[in-house]
Order: structure tokens, then C-alpha cells, then sequence
């Protein structure tokens, strides 16, 4: 039987989510790619009780997480019908829908059909009456936008979701959406982009559209799927993500180029005194903008080290100037496609 630390609360920093009336902690985690059959339902839970007893509230998921897909929901179901139920009033759960989830023409995308099919899926296999967050997860150019606004405004009326999201959607597309659901009398609670040290696209104009809008931020892919560590400092590790053909991270992004870029940048670190990880992490919050870093481990040690990043989330004038001089733009985002509409 798990009990939950009683001092968690008093280890994690909140920060408001734009001008809603919710917290998120500054760390939550993100359950893409290592929450499935890839790993034991023993060790699942060990990550999940040691988050939260850290004051880590938000667990972030999708339809197709996995591997396979929908496996890493119906684990996290596992654990939230029984361990966490208890506490299920303390924690923020999303899901998205958008990706390719099941086979023909409604399997993925933002038709009303495929969106509320996945939502309803998601909330099956994870046992729950309810979503705190339901993301629209990429921009469907081939469906209008007051359709898939049409199948949100549907989850959030029918109480299926408290509050709705969009993940990768470009500055245009935020504005539009943000004032079809306000037209609807529904505030847009989230956006959640990738962003990292060597992948800072939102800078650009999106960053500013959501501060201006008021909404909250939450960023994915801090690591740049783990690039941003010490373990692609010289080459490609033969255990590496990199090496991994189910993984997202292709080594035709792990440049030279990269690489010095990541060389320089761990030199900082050590002078601050963390890991690259921990840096990377730190600065992603350095913007109060971003109200949460989405991290994903695939080990206990790996989600100890990351929130060890709390630890200093200062930068000098002087930091910053070195890291805009040597962290330049490293054309890793696989995403770019979703936000360039």
C-alpha cells in the first residue's frame, strides 16, 4: 500500500498557469516513451510514487504513448484506479488527441470523430471519469479549426476535461483558436511546445503570443530527447536513444555541429556546478513565461538528477550572455511541421 510523503508540498515550487486559478510544479512529468511494455509495472509505479512524493502533481500522457500505443495509459490506469486514487484530488492528468492512434481515415488528426473517439479511449483505459487537461496535440490543416474546436468545447461541456490545451500549434494558430473558444465563452488553459537549449523556435513569436493571451506554458523535450546530457559529448553511445530504432531521437541530429554546440554548453554547467541536463532544465524556466518543464526519464536515477535542477535556477547576466552566444538553434525539432501553419 503507498502513502503519499507528507512533506511533498513543501519540496516543489508552484508556479500559476497563466491567468487561471491552477499550479502546475515547475518539474511535471511527461510519460511518452518509456511507460509501456518496455518496463514493469513495479518500476512504472517506483517513478510515479517518487514524483509525487516530491510534490510533482501532473503527469502528462497521450492516446499513443507506448510503446505500444495506448499501453502507457492503461499501465498509468493500473496505478491510478488503486495507488493513487486516494489522491487522485491532488493531481492534474492530461491526454491528447492527434497523432496517428488506430488504423484508417478517423485514427488521427483533429476531425470531431477522431477527438472525442480518442478522449473517450483515453479516459477507458486510464479508468478515470475525467481529464484535468485535454490537448488538441497538433494542428490538422485539412480540418477547419471551429470543427476541432467543436470537439473540444464537446469534452469540456460533457465534463470529460476541466480544461483544454494544444500542443505545437504555431502563433497564428494559437490566436485563432484562443478566440474561437473564447467565443465560446472556454478560456485555452495550456500551450505546450518543445523547447530547449538547442531548440528555441518559440522564441521567435510564440512566447509572446502566450504571454500576451494570459495562458500557461508548458514546455516538452527539455533535453532535446536527451542530446542534452553528457552522453553525446564526443560520439553516439552504442546504448544510447540514438541507438535506439524505436526511438524518436534520429542520429542524423546529432551533427558535429551539435555536438560542439552541447561540448560548450556542459562547460557552463560544470562552472555553475550541475549536470547539462540539470542546466538545460533550469533554463527553460528561467523565462516566468513557462510555467512548467515536462520532463521524461526512463529510471529513478534519471528523474533524481533532473529534479536536482530546482537546486539553482539562477543565471547571471553573464550566463545568459554565453548561453545565447553558444546555444544556437540545432534543427532538431521534429515537430516543426504541425507549427509552421
Amino acid at each position: 500500500m503507498y502513502y503519499a510523503s507528507p512533506k511533498r508540498y513543501s519540496q516543489m515550487t508552484y508556479r500559476k498557469c497563466g491567468s487561471s486559478g491552477i499550479s502546475l510544479p515547475l518539474i511535471s512529468l511527461g510519460l511518452w516513451h518509456n511507460f509501456g511494455k518496455n518496463i514493469s509495472l513495479s518500476k512504472i509505479k517506483k517513478i510515479l510514487f517518487y514524483a509525487f512524493d516530491k510534490g510533482i502533481t501532473h503527469f502528462d500522457l497521450a492516446n499513443n504513448y507506448g510503446p505500444p500505443y495506448g499501453s502507457t495509459e492503461t499501465n498509468f490506469g493500473k496505478i491510478i484506479s488503486k495507488d493513487l486514487k486516494k489522491y487522485r484530488d491532488e493531481l492534474i492528468i492530461s491526454s491528447k488527441a492527434g497523432y496517428d492512434m488506430w488504423e484508417g481515415p478517423y485514427g488521427e488528426w483533429g476531425s470531431k470523430k477522431h477527438i472525442i473517439a480518442s478522449c473517450d479511449q483515453s479516459l477507458k483505459r486510464m479508468k478515470l471519469d475525467y481529464l484535468d487537461i485535454f490537448y488538441s496535440h497538433r494542428f490538422d490543416p485539412n480540418t477547419p479549426l471551429e470543427e476541432t474546436v467543436d470537439a473540444l468545447e464537446s469534452i469540456y461541456r460533457s465534463g470529460k476535461a476541466l480544461y483544454i490545451g494544444i500542443s505545437s500549434y504555431s502563433s497564428k494558430k494559437t490566436l485563432q483558436i484562443y478566440r474561437i473558444l473564447k467565443s465560446k465563452k472556454i478560456n485555452l488553459f495550456i500551450h505546450q511546445p518543445s523547447y530547449s537549449l538547442i531548440n528555441r523556435w518559440i522564441e521567435k513569436d510564440l512566447i509572446k503570443t502566450i504571454k500576451k493571451l494570459k495562458i500557461g506554458c508548458i514546455v516538452f523535450s527539455p533535453l532535446a530527447q536527451g542530446m542534452l546530457s553528457d552522453k553525446y559529448l564526443k560520439n553516439i553511445p552504442v546504448n544510447s536513444r540514438a541507438n535506439d530504432k524505436t526511438s524518436y531521437l534520429d542520429k542524423s541530429l546529432i551533427t558535429k555541429r551539435n555536438i560542439k554546440i552541447i561540448s560548450e554548453l556542459n562547460k557552463l554547467a560544470l562552472r555553475r556546478g550541475q549536470t547539462l541536463s540539470q542546466m538545460a532544465i533550469a533554463w527553460t524556466l528561467y523565462n516566468e513565461t513557462i510555467t512548467s518543464s515536462l520532463v521524461g526519464v526512463k529510471n529513478l536515477s534519471q528523474l533524481k538528477e533532473n529534479l536536482k535542477s530546482l537546486d539553482n535556477l539562477y543565471f547571471s547576466k553573464d550566463e545568459i550572455k554565453n548561453i545565447n552566444k553558444n546555444a544556437k538553434d540545432g534543427n532538431i525539432n521534429i515537430w516543426k511541421q504541425s507549427s509552421s501553419y
